[in-house]
């Protein structure tokens, strides 16, 4: 059912144990089928450190690789995290390709979302004003 909460979801990349292209398909077709193409997934790149220093960081290939995954099954909203200039940080109409919000890291550089739909093409943007 509907509900009144914003949901997005993150899953970090760990190389060799979720970065399979069919573990990875089969989590953005759960995504789009239970929660809708609208809500955003965050891939989150791996980092090593502390106890898992002796392991290898998420190549961005692989971050690319399921971004792709995402939008082939669907979901409008795919970003790419710990990945600093990253297109993918910014939020593009899933119509027409616009940017609409652009984010450098933490910062949004700027917001061109007009009364919740794509400046150009009219597209309806899902998303909170906050």
């Amino acid at each position: 059912g509907q509900t009144s909460i914003w949901l997005e979801v993150t899953t970090l990349l760990l190389p060799g144990e979720n970065d399979s292209a069919d573990e990875l398909k089969h989590l953005a077709e759960f995504l789009v089928e239970k929660a809708g193409p609208d809500v955003p997934w965050h891939i989150s790149r791996f980092y090593p450190q502390y106890k898992y220093g002796g392991t290898e960081g998420t190549p961005l290939e692989a971050m690319r690789r399921a971004e792709e995954i995402g939008r082939a099954a669907g979901l409008r909203y795919v970003y790419l995290g710990n990945a600093p200039g990253a297109k993918s940080e910014s939020t593009f109409c899933y119509n027409c390709g616009r940017m609409l919000i652009e984010r450098l890291g933490y910062r949004i550089a700027a917001n061109d979302i007009e009364d919740s739909k794509c400046p150009d093409c009219g597209a309806e943007i899902a998303g909170v004003d906050l």
